[in-house]
């Protein structure tokens, strides 16, 4: 915002600067592809997430929660020995 907006413009007053950055973050926050997206606008984003929620799950999906970690590989110790307290 800094490089292409505040420093590049001349405000004339607290009204005109409202204006102006209000007119700069809409079109930041909607129409400007994000690298962090994948290069899609942050609208575009928003309506593939909207279509994947709305969508009914397939055969294959179930409401059941996943698993938040992978199960250790084979030949892991995933036992824990105990600690003596004291």
């Amino acid at each position: 915002m800094r490089d292409e907006l505040l420093n590049e413009t001349m405000f004339r007053n607290l009204a005109h600067a409202r204006v102006v950055i209000a007119a700069w973050a809409a079109d930041y926050n909607t129409e400007r592809p994000h690298s962090a997206l994948d290069y899609p606008t942050p609208a575009d984003y928003a309506r593939t997430l909207t279509t994947a929620i709305a969508r009914p799950a397939t055969r294959d999906e179930s409401s059941t929660r996943r698993a938040i970690a992978l199960p250790a590989p084979i030949g892991v110790n995933t036992n824990l020995a105990p600690v003596a307290a004291g």
